[in-house]
Formats: structure tokens, C-alpha cells, sequence
């Protein structure tokens, strides 16, 4: 405001010597004042952005986004806060686990001014005190692990470093967002031996789909073997029984064939000259059987009177006569 004052009384006296403006001079000056007064008066606060004013050395009020207006000499802009949401990185620290193992942590963390007048007088500098709080909580959440179970509770040491900061950012006017662990890195030892480890986990996981692979393939080949076996019994099975069908209706059609022959031969007999054709082809039938009898064996076999043939045709024709009588019967 001193220099917005000086330019007006420069002014002022620059035209109180050019003689065209000389009598003009009071009234440049008084323009003067009042543009400097408004200029100074004057403030537009832009959207996302809180100005905190004072009074005479003490806090005033706090300017909200637009058209505000402030007394010269009495009021003074203090500070100035943006009320977006802002990145803040926390530097690498070697933090301990509780295996006793040094690790190399950094991240990154997010926060928001929400109350301007707790973030001009709540800390000298809330950016450095959220920062340090940060890298201490860190220490204390990786302590309470151990290495292995870092790795696999980013998420949690997250949450809990959120909740610490955002407890304490209340009285600096700050909410913490979120916080990320960027990374996590251990000494080169234990990096090497993470390797390994790993390496030998791979190669047991393979062994393992190897020996489950074989297990299934033997499991296969004897189902397969299995069923073969099943499929082949079936089969003799219904070979089998299509065997003995076929041979049953064999034996069927040969005892029809034979009762269609007595039937025939029967027949035959009631005919007339039946009688007659039936003894002569016993006559043959049984001389022929004493001839094939003569041929395939040196001992020969006659009835008791072999001179009488004519007797057991006459035998043999008694027993045609009484079968054909006997159906009629």
C-alpha cells in the first residue's frame, strides 16, 4: 500500500509542475488516492482457493472464491491456501522390521486443506510436520511385521498411516486423503535369497504339475484299459448269447424238420401202395446196414436166424403199422 501511495503523490507533483495541469494537481492527487485505495481494496479470491485476512495484526476473517473487499491500512492479506487436493512425496527412510531385516520404504501422500485459519496458525509448517509424522508411523507399522508380511500388507500399513495423520491433521486444518507405499526395498542379501527362494518354489510347483500330470495320465490309460476290458466282456457276452440263440433255433428248426418228416412219412403210409414203398425201403435200409457194418470192422453181427431177412422186415413193418394207426387211435 506505501508504494501504491508513493506512485499517487508522484503523480500528483509530476502534474503540479507541467503548467497545462498546475491547477490540476489536487485533483490528479485525490484520482490517485482513490485508485490506489481500490486497487488495494480489492480483492478476487480465484475458485479452489482461501485467503486469510487480518486486522491489525490479528485474524479477521477468511476470504471466500470471488469479489471481496478489505480495509486499507487496517486489513492485510496473511496467507494464502489452495484447498485442492495436493501430492506430497515422502522421502526413502530405512525402517526394521521385526525380524530384525533393514528395508528401504518411500511414498507418497495426499492431502487437502479444509480449514484455512488452523492451517495459517495451527503449525508453523504443516507440509514438514505431516511429512516427518508420516515417515515416523511408517517405522512403527514396518516394526510391528515381519519381511515377508510387509510385502503382502501394503494395504494396511496404508490405512493405519492414514488414520494416524489424518488424526493429527485435524488440529493443522489438513484431511490425509490416502498414502502409498511406493516401494519396498530390501538389502541385496536378502534380495538374492528372495530370488532363490522363489526359484525353488517355481521348481516344486513344477514338479508337482509334473507328478499330477503322470498321476492323471496312469489314472487315463488304466480307465481306458477298464472300460476296454468292460466293452470286451460285453461283447463275448452278447456273442455268446447270440450263439446259443442261434443254436437253439438250429435245434428248433432241426426237431420241426424231423416232425415235418414222420408227419410226411405218415402220411406217406395211409396213401395207397404206402404199405408197400414203407417195407421195401425198410428191406433196403437193412441190408444196407449190414453191408456198411461188413466194411469197417472184421466182426459182423446177424440175427439169430439169418436166413429169415424176410422175418425182421416183417418186424420192422409191424412197428410202421402200428405208428401210423396210432395218431388215428
Amino acid at each position: 500500500m506505501i508504494v501504491k501511495l508513493l506512485i499517487a503523490i508522484a503523480v500528483s507533483i509530476a502534474s503540479y509542475m507541467i503548467p497545462a495541469t498546475q491547477g490540476y494537481w489536487f485533483l490528479v492527487l485525490l484520482l490517485a488516492l482513490i485508485v490506489a485505495f481500490a486497487a488495494e481494496g480489492i480483492r478476487i479470491v480465484p475458485q479452489q482457493y482461501a485467503v486469510v485476512v487480518e486486522r491489525l495484526g490479528r485474524f479477521y476473517r477468511v476470504l471466500e472464491p470471488g469479489l471481496n473487499l478489505i480495509i486499507p491500512f487496517l486489513d492485510r492479506i496473511a496467507y494464502t491456501h489452495s484447498l485442492k487436493e495436493v501430492p506430497l512425496d515422502v522421502p526413502e527412510q530405512v525402517c526394521i522390521t521385526r525380524d530384525n531385516t533393514q528395508l528401504g520404504v518411500d511414498g507418497i501422500l495426499y492431502y487437502q486443506v479444509t480449514d484455512a485459519r488452523l492451517a495459517s496458525y495451527g503449525s508453523s509448517n504443516y507440509i514438514a510436520a505431516i511429512s516427518q509424522l508420516a515417515q515416523t508411523t511408517l517405522r512403527s507399522e514396518i516394526g510391528k511385521m515381519e519381511l515377508d508380511k510387509t510385502f503382502e500388507s501394503r494395504d494396511e500399513i496404508n490405512r493405519q498411516i492414514v488414520a494416524s495423520l489424518d488424526e493429527a491433521g485435524r488440529n493443522w486444518g489438513i484431511k490425509v486423503l490416502r498414502y502409498e507405499i511406493k516401494s519396498l526395498t530390501p538389502p541385496e542379501s536378502i534380495l538374492r535369497s528372495m530370488q532363490q527362494q522363489i526359484t525353488a518354489e517355481r521348481e516344486k510347483r513344477a514338479l508337482i504339475a509334473k507328478s499330477e500330470g503322470e498321476r492323471q495320465q496312469e489314472i487315463n490309460i488304466a480307465d481306458g484299459k477298464r472300460q476296454a476290458a468292460v466293452l470286451e466282456s460285453e461283447g463275448e457276452k452278447q456273442a455268446a448269447m447270440n450263439r446259443a440263440e442261434g443254436e437253439a433255433s438250429a435245434l428248433r428248426m432241426i426237431a420241426e424238420a424231423n416232425a415235418a418228416a414222420v408227419r410226411a412219412v405218415g402220411a406217406a403210409i395211409s396213401d395207397t401202395g404206402g404199405m408197400d414203398a414203407a417195407n421195401l425201403k425198410v428191406a433196403q435200409e437193412y441190408i444196407a446196414a449190414f453191408a456198411n457194418l461188413a466194411r469197417s470192422s472184421n466182426t459182423l453181427i446177424v440175427p439169430a436166424n439169418a436166413a429169415d431177412i424176410s422175418g425182421a422186415v416183417a418186424t420192422a413193418m409191424t412197428v410202421l403199422e402200428r405208428t401210423r394207426k396210432a395218431p388215428g387211435g
